[in-house]
C-alpha cells in the first residue's frame, strides 16, 4: 500500500513513544510506502482534485536521523491507497477546515482515516453525552448558575474547556468551593463559552485508563495514566505515570459496546478514556499509546492497526 500521514512535522516526533511512528514502522516492516504532509500542505484548487506538497520518507531504524527524504512532489490524495489523519489537536478551525479538504478527496475516491466527517461529528469530551449508561454525572454549559447548581449537588467536581488536550485548562472544585467563580470566568469567558464540568471520580488515584478500539475491537491491554503527586490529572503530558493493565470485565464491557458503534461511522482508531468504571472521553483524532501497551505488555498494538488499515482499504 502507499500510504500518506497527515500529521504535525516529523521533525519533531518522540520516536520512542510517538504512536504515528509506530504506525509508519510497522507499514513499512510490511513493505509499504509512506508519505508525509502538514494539513497546511494541502489545497485545493477549482476543478482539480485535492492535493499536497508531500514528502515520500523512508525510515532508517537509527535513534537520531531516524527517517530520509527519498523525494518531494505534489500528489493528489486519492493516488495513496490510504490517507492516515494523525494531526494532534487544538480541534480549531483549522482542523475543521482541514477535514472538509480531506472529505472532498474521498469523493475524489480517497480512503481517509480517520473518516473526516466522523472526527468533525465526534468532539472528543461532548461525544460522550450520546452514551449516558456509560459516563458519570456530567454538564455541558456557558450558564455560570447551572454550574453552581451542579456543584452544590455533588460538591467535588471537575471543570474543563471543551477544546482542551493533554490535560490542559483542567480544574477541580471541592466542596468548600474554593475559587469556583474566579474558575468559572476563565473557562466560560463571560458566557462565551462552553465548559465541561463532570463529578469528581476519586478512582483517579487508580489511574485514567487510555482503552484503545480499533477496527471495532478493544486492544486486550489498556494504558493507565496515573497521577503524580499532588497533581490531579493523569494525562502523560500532564506528568502522569503510563502503566499497562489488562482490560477490567467493565473496561471490556465499554469497548466492545463502543467499538461497533464508532466503527460504523469510519472511525478505525478510537482511544476511550475510563476512570474507575465511567467514560470520560472518546478520543478520536489522533489516539496514541500504542507503544507504552507494546513496550510494557509485548502486545503488538502497531500490528493489529495495520492489520485493520489493510483490511479496510480492501473492503
Amino acid at each position: 500500500m502507499k500510504l500518506l500521514f497527515v500529521a504535525d512535522p516529523v521533525e519533531h516526533f518522540k520516536i520512542y513513544k510517538d504512536t504515528t511512528f509506530a504506525m509508519m514502522r510497522e507499514a513499512q516492516r510490511r513493505g509499504h510506502t509512506i508519505a508525509v504532509c502538514e494539513p497546511r500542505h494541502i489545497s485545493w484548487q477549482r476543478g482539480e482534485q485535492v492535493s499536497a506538497e508531500i514528502r515520500d520518507i523512508r525510515l532508517t531504524g537509527e535513534a537520531e536521523s531516524w527517517f530520509r527524504v527519498e523525494g518531494e512532489r505534489r500528489a493528489a490524495l486519492v493516488d495513496f491507497d490510504a490517507v492516515l489523519m494523525r494531526k494532534d489537536p487544538p480541534f480549531d478551525a483549522e482542523y475543521i477546515y482541514s477535514t472538509h479538504l480531506l472529505e472532498q478527496a474521498e469523493r475524489d475516491g480517497a480512503k481517509v482515516v480517520n473518516k473526516p466527517s466522523a472526527l468533525r461529528d465526534h468532539p472528543e469530551k461532548l461525544a460522550i453525552m450520546e452514551f449516558p449508561q456509560f459516563i458519570g454525572p456530567t454538564l455541558v454549559t456557558r450558564d455560570a448558575a447551572q454550574i453552581r447548581r451542579f456543584h452544590e449537588e455533588h460538591k467535588d467536581i471537575i471543570l474543563k474547556p471543551l477544546d482542551g488536550m493533554g490535560g490542559m485548562g483542567i480544574f477541580r472544585v471541592k466542596a468548600d468551593g474554593l475559587n469556583l467563580g474566579s474558575i468559572i470566568e476563565t473557562l466560560n469567558k463571560d458566557g462565551a463559552q462552553s465548559v465541561m464540568v463532570q463529578k469528581f471520580l476519586p478512582e483517579i488515584a487508580e489511574g485514567d485508563k487510555r482503552v484503545l478500539v480499533i477496527g471495532g475491537k478493544p486492544v486486550p491491554y489498556c494504558l493507565a495514566r496515573i497521577p503524580q503527586g499532588n497533581e490531579v490529572r493523569g494525562n502523560l503530558a500532564a506528568g502522569g505515570k503510563g502503566v499497562a493493565r489488562p482490560l477490567s470485565e467493565k473496561d471490556r464491557q465499554i469497548a466492545e459496546a463502543l467499538g461497533p458503534i464508532l466503527q460504523g461511522r469510519g472511525l478505525l482508531l478510537v482511544g476511550v478514556d475510563v476512570i474507575g468504571e465511567c467514560v470520560t472521553e472518546i478520543n478520536v483524532t489522533s489516539p496514541t499509546c500504542f507503544q507504552e501497551i507494546h513496550d510494557q505488555t509485548g502486545f503488538d498494538v502497531p500490528a493489529m492497526f495495520i492489520d485493520a488499515l489493510e483490511a479496510a482499504v480492501v473492503a
